[in-house]
């Protein structure tokens, strides 16, 4: 049996699971299991060290035995916390300043961005590939990721909205290493016109902005919005109304995790369809339970 999961706190209400549980189905992997497992910074080095000794360290991938544990997704803040514990760190994390995933293989931990695949994806998917401009909400790990995309669809600069620019250290520093301009301005700033709008920021945190969608010189041609429930935002709806196309955080959520499949798994493609169906049938159900 192989074993995945994914790492936060809090953890809970995480679609990981059900992703990637609708991926192995669809490959026929039957002796793979994905759970949620709750782990803040403090517990985070004894539990890759559990990982280890599950028959981790010096055991090739290729030989898949009983609780041998095949990788890791990571969610906030472990993503950062996570750098100095990791035996191979793709560039494209280091630059990013986050590693969302850890695959155990050849007896050594490697991580991995697919937060940043997972951005271009979901927004080709969405038919945007070359915006004139890009606004980003928030400073945290999701934004600078969403650097690190708009740099892989041909931008070179974007203007990014902070609520404390002393505590958009590692946003820059990120920049730097991607070699990406940023404009920081204050948070509630005018979005730019026919910019491409990334909000990272908590559900309801961008609500002002779709009180502001009638400002014909503020309009963004594209939103994505990281929130994925409850759907559509505030902000996601007055951008569709306003003619803009509108891109969801479970899209993103779904292309990231279709990637961490491929490289815990080593099977090439991921089963999209089946895991975007059981994604929007967990959504769809955790709709109809009434609220806590």
């Amino acid at each position: 049996m192989c074993r995945a999961a994914v790492l936060g706190s809090p953890i809970e209400h995480s679609l990981s699971p059900v992703l990637h549980t609708a991926a192995y189905a669809a490959l026929g992997l039957d002796g793979w299991t994905y759970t949620a497992i709750e782990c803040d910074e403090a517990r985070l080095p004894g539990l890759l060290a559990s990982c280890d000794s599950a028959g981790q360290r010096g055991r090739p991938r290729q030989a898949p035995s009983g609780g041998r544990w095949a990788g890791l997704s990571l969610t906030m803040p472990l993503k950062r916390a996570v750098l100095p514990l990791l035996d191979r760190t793709e560039p494209l994390a280091t630059e990013v300043g986050g590693a969302n995933t850890v695959v155990f293989a050849d007896g050594r931990r490697h991580g991995y961005n697919t937060d940043v695949p997972g951005m271009v994806a979901a927004l080709a998917e969405a038919g945007v590939t070359a915006p004139a401009g890009a606004t980003i909400l928030g400073a945290g790990a999701t934004a600078c990721a969403a650097l690190a995309a708009l740099r892989a669809i041909g931008l070179a600069a974007a203007v990014v909205q902070v609520r404390d620019r002393a505590r958009a250290g590692d946003l820059l520093a990120a920049a730097r290493r991607l070699g990406m301009a940023v404009d920081l301005r204050p948070f509630g700033s005018p979005v730019r016109d026919g910019d491409l709008l990334i909000s990272t920021i908590p559900a309801g945190a961008a609500d002002y902005l779709a009180e502001r969608a009638g400002d014909p010189r503020a309009r963004p041609s594209a939103v994505l919005d990281v929130v994925y429930s409850p759907w559509p935002t505030p902000l996601a709806t007055a951008a569709a109304k306003s003619g803009a196309i509108a891109v969801s955080g479970f899209d993103l959520l779904l292309h990231q995790a279709a990637r961490q499949v491929e490289l815990m798994t080593g099977r090439h493609p991921a089963p999209l369809p089946a895991m975007r169906a059981a994604g929007r049938a967990e959504l769809t159900r955790r709709s109809a339970l009434p609220a806590r």
